[in-house]
Parts: structure tokens; sequence; C-alpha cells
């Protein structure tokens, strides 16, 4: 397989990481990591989406076989409490507790962690991602990260020589790898270490009122700091592939080198850039910014999740309301292409990378973003009125045999009562944009030709075409003075959907000025 797509580069490299031998462990270990210290947010579906993607690639190319876990760090204390939860102020008093032993502001699960951690197994079981799921409170607590704990204080002046060559000098004289749970309070301690003794497999240390304690590294009594715990948990579990944010590639060397001194391999890594909500911000979980999972899916199917995080992984994507409708037309655009395409250009196609290998055909016969305009210029309350103009345009539709269609129309509806109704502006048209679509009314009234997008796309061209320079000006005036809009659709196959006389009609009602009367 010599595809460039993104995945299948990755999955090339993991082979050659294991072109000697295979694993002693059997399979070839993917893991996505997430910190519940609030909601599940876009950016950890596509850690997971896109991590999935290389491994069904690896899957192609190599028989090892592969696991993906999912490990959450849920034994982390919380160091603030989120502003998009219920009853915030409730919280304060359980700040530094682990995320576990925090109660639900929800009221439906045993803790914040655990409802967090079942937010997150929700949007990955809609998905259908093949995944175990990995708690770090039960990970440690039941003995599984024993050895490495036992190993980190063997090895412990090693590892703090890595990390305290990261730390500001203010930082690095109260620094410890190890963060103990108090035994009375539970709270995860942020405090130095008086001694560590390997032979016994324990730490002393002061806590914040000046008493001594003395505790096993073993069972859940200690937790690693975030940076050695991301090389622990590769040696403990040995990770072999794991991709992060941008923001993470700096401590890279620092993960590895925590790896290699605890007796793991260090893991091949995929950075990809960060995602920003429409003010260019890092979007975040505790502050809720962004667009999350569930909005995305109140607007469009999973599948157009899925395309535009495929899409560019090392570009910093821009995650609003209004990608929406171009990643649902672009995904079904690479679905009706797929069929036609060789065996290399299917690899390269995200559709392949999406449904790993087995694509299923497109019933979207209308562009969303049309759907969009016709719900527009209708003002649809409910699909069924969508689907009036449809099957006038393809008699040959309907909701059973386009599915993708019909729950497009829904989406399209729902979209536009949210975000466009709200936002439209018409205006009145200048003396040549009057020209110009009274002339393109005219024409349409006397049309009677098929009613076929590129013969009507070509009178919009004519009534244009020696009027505007450049072109789309003219463009521009019909979204805005017909569709309130400053973008549309390809305005030939918009009157094919909406209709000839329902063109003309609607002209008619923005030259008499009732358009933003």
């Amino acid at each position: 397989m010599t595809s460039k797509a993104w995945p299948f580069q990755e999955a090339q490299a993991l082979v050659k990481r294991y072109e000697k031998a295979p694993p002693e462990k059997g399979y070839v270990l993917f893991e996505t990591g997430y910190g519940p210290s609030g909601l599940p947010h876009i950016g950890t579906f596509g850690e997971v989406a896109r991590t999935s993607m290389v491994q069904r690639a690896f899957e192609v190319i190599s028989d090892i076989p592969t696991k993906l876990v999912c490990f959450s760090d849920d034994l982390d204390g919380m160091r603030k409490v989120p502003g998009n939860v219920p009853n915030s102020q409730r919280l304060e008093e359980y700040l530094q507790l682990p995320l576990t032993s925090v109660p639900d502001p929800f009221e439906e699960f045993e803790s914040f962690g655990h409802h967090n951690n079942a937010m997150l197994r929700r949007f990955l079981d809609t998905f259908g991602f093949r995944y175990e799921f990995i708690s770090a409170t039960e990970f440690y607590k039941s003995g599984q990260f024993d050895e490495v704990l036992l190993r980190a204080a063997e090895r412990y002046d090693d590892i703090m020589k890595v990390m305290l060559k990261s730390l500001r000098e203010e930082r690095q004289e109260t620094y410890s790898i190890f963060l103990p749970m108090h035994p009375e309070t539970g709270r995860v301690l942020y405090v130095p270490m008086k001694h560590v003794d390997a032979s016994k497999g324990e730490i002393t240390f002061d806590d914040e009122d000046g008493r001594e304690w003395t505790v096993p590294v073993t069972g859940g009594h200690v937790k690693l700091q975030w940076k050695p715990d991301f090389g622990a948990r590769w040696a403990a579990l040995g990770v072999d592939f794991e991709m992060y944010g941008k923001d993470h590639s700096t401590n890279t060397p620092i993960y590895d080198r925590i790896c290699e001194i605890l007796g793991g391999k260090k893991p091949n890594h995929f950075t990809y850039e960060l995602f920003l909500d429409d003010q260019g911000h890092k979007i975040s979980k505790t502050s809720g910014n962004g667009v999350s999972i569930d909005e995305w899916l109140t607007y469009a199917a999973t599948e157009s999740l899925s395309y535009f995080m495929y899409q560019k992984p090392k570009t910093a994507k821009r995650m609003h309301f209004d990608v929406i409708p171009r990643a649902v037309d672009e995904y079904h655009q690479q679905l009706r292409a797929y069929p036609g395409q060789d065996v290399a250009a299917q690899a390269n196609n995200p559709v392949w990378h999406i449904h790993g290998g087995k694509v299923p055909d497109s019933t979207m016969t209308v562009p969303f973003s049309m759907l969009l305009n016709l719900a527009s210029v209708a003002n649809a309350e409910e699909k069924a009125q969508l689907w009036g103009f449809i099957q006038r345009y393809a008699p040959e539709t309907s909701p059973q045999t386009n599915p993708d269609l019909d729950a497009a129309a829904g989406f399209a509806v729902r979209y536009f009562n949210d975000f466009v109704k709200p936002a439209k502006t018409y205006r009145l048209p200048s003396d040549l944009e009057r020209e110009a679509l009274q002339d393109l009314r005219d024409q349409l009234a006397a049309y009677d030709g098929p009613t076929d997008d590129e013969a009507l796309q070509g009178i919009v061209y004519a009534c244009g075409r020696e009027r505007f320079e450049p072109l789309r000006d003219w463009f521009k005036a019909i979204y805005e003075v017909l569709l309130g809009a400053s973008q549309g659709p390809r305005f030939g196959g918009f009157i094919a959907l909406y209709g000839v006389e329902e063109t003309v009609a609607l002209i008619d009602q923005a030259l008499a000025g009732e358009m933003v009367a």
C-alpha cells in the first residue's frame, strides 16, 4: 500500500516498528487519553476518530492484531469548577478531590468523573468505535499500575532529573512526580517528598498543615503528575501509537524519556493542530466554547463530523456551526466519487477511512446547502415542506429510498430555524441589479425548456455577464436580494429545485420591496 493518505502514512511507520519481530504482547496498542475535568468536547471525539482511522489502515497492511484503549485520567484532582455545569457553586468545596470523588452536579452518576466518562462512552458508542475503556481510578486502585509505580520509586531520581530540567526554579523546589492522596481528606496533594523508600515502595511527605505522613505508592494511594503519568502509562500498557494536540508536542521528549526509564519502548506519535472556536480561541472542556458533539449531531449526520476530522489534521480547525453545511456536502461529494475511482484513489478518499473500506452509496440527490436555501425561501418548519419541492425536482426520490436526503432535510430545517432565519437580512437592489433581476425574471417567465440545472444556470449567467465585472458581484446580489444571505447555492440548480414559476414570484416580491418589508 503506497497511499499518501495520512492514516496510511502513520500505519506504515507502525509496520516498520515491528518489521523485525511482532510485539510480545500479541497486538499493536493504540491509545487515546481523556481528562474528564469537564464535559467531553469535540476535540476528544476527533482524537478517537483519527486514531481509529490509523488503526483501520494498519489492519489493511498488517496481520498483527490491534487494540484501541481510551484512558480516562479521572483520578486527577479537580483544580477548578467548570463553568458549563449545573449547581456549579456546590462543587467549590470539592476542589482538589479526585474527579471520581466529586459529586455529580447533574445528579445522574456516582461522581462527576463517572458522569463525564459515561458521556464520552456514549459519544464513542454512537459512532461505533471498537475500544476498551480504562479508568485511571480503577487502574491505580486495582494494582494494575503497581509494578510501574514501584519502578518509579526505584528510579525516582532519574525521572526527577528529566522533569526538573523542564521546570522553573521556583517550581523545582516543591515538585515531585508523586501526588499523594491525603489519608484523611482524600484530596490530591501537590507537596514535595521528604523521603522516597524504594525498598518499601513508600513515600514520606508533610501535608499543608505540616503533619508528616508515610503512604505506599501502590494501590491508589498516590498518582503520578500528568507528564510522568503519560510516560508511565505508555510503559505500563505497552502503547504503540498515541496522538495528541500540538500543545503537548514540546513535552514529547519528556514523555518518551520517562517511558524508557520505566522500562518501556516509546510509542509512535502524531500531533495534530488545535480546534478553535469562532473567535479563534482554543476550545476547552471547562469553558464549553466551540461546538459540542451533541450540537453537531443536532444539525448533521455522524459521518459529516468524521469527514471534518479526517481533513488536514495538521491544520488548525475553526469549530463553529457554519462549518457544518460544507462538511455535509463535501462528504457526499466524496461518496459519489468513490465507486468510479481505482483502488489507489479510493484509499486516498476520506470516506474509505470513515467507513473502514465498506463505503455506502450516497442517496443525497440534493446538496445540503440547497436544502438550506429551500428551507429559507419556503420558511419551512417541517421537512415535509421540502419534500414537495424535492419530489417535483427528482420524482424518483422518496424518504424511504433516499434516507440520507430525508435525514438531511430534517437537519436543514432545524439549522435554518436556529441559525439562518435569525440572521437573514434582505436589501433592495441597486439600479443595475434591478435591471439584471428584471431581465432574469422575464427570461424565466418566458422559459419553456426542460427543468435542467445547466440550462437555467446559463440564463442566470447571461443576465449578469454583460452587466457585472467581476461576475461574482451578480451572484452576491442574487443571494442578498432574494435569499437574505451573502452567499448561496448554484442558482440554476436552485431554480430547478424551487421551481421556475416560484422563482419568478420570488423575484417579483424582491423587486416590489416586499422582502425588505
